[in-house]
């Protein structure tokens, strides 16, 4: 298992995206400005998920996305599958061909580690990571630049002009 950007996009964005409902449908604007994740990227990651049930969208003037399900019932590794990323450590994919059409010697070590990743993301879902104070503390550092801009470009510096 190699997680990707893939992957750690897709966390991302529908994270954003479960800390800001009860606001309206959110747009991928939004989230990619927030995030620094393009927009384009964004809709592709967005189609996946939505065929997956795991967001809604709504058209028009205020469209936007909200979660298809609570985040309680959403799990970091669904997320994941549903943009086509494997858990799977294994170089067989758990066919078992792993070294000249058997399993290798390590088969089983690597079927062990799988099913330990896939459990302890299944075990996380966006409402556990929505309760994390750092999640809350980054979100919120995130709104207010999106809110007011980085206060350090905006800073005005004064001319000195000598007479």
């Amino acid at each position: 298992m190699r997680l990707t950007t893939k992957g750690r996009y897709a966390v991302t964005a529908i994270l954003d995206l479960a800390l800001h409902q009860g606001h309206g449908p959110i747009t991928l604007a939004d989230i990619a400005e927030r995030q620094g994740i393009s927009l384009s990227y964004l809709e592709q990651l967005f189609a996946q998920l939505r065929r997956r049930g795991l967001v809604a969208s709504t058209r028009g003037p205020g469209g936007g996305y909200n979660l298809g399900r609570p985040a309680s019932q959403i799990n970091v590794a669904e997320v994941i599958s549903a943009v086509d990323e494997s858990l799977d450590v294994r170089r067989c994919d758990g066919k078992g061909d792993c070294q000249d059409h058997t399993k290798c010697l390590t088969h089983d070590l690597w079927t062990d580690l799988t099913g330990q990743i896939y459990a302890f993301l299944s075990g996380i879902t966006l409402e556990s990571l929505m309760q994390r104070r750092d999640v809350l503390e980054i979100a919120e550092q995130q709104d207010m630049r999106m809110r007011f801009g980085d206060l350090e470009e905006r800073r005005v510096v004064p001319i000195h002009t000598e007479a």
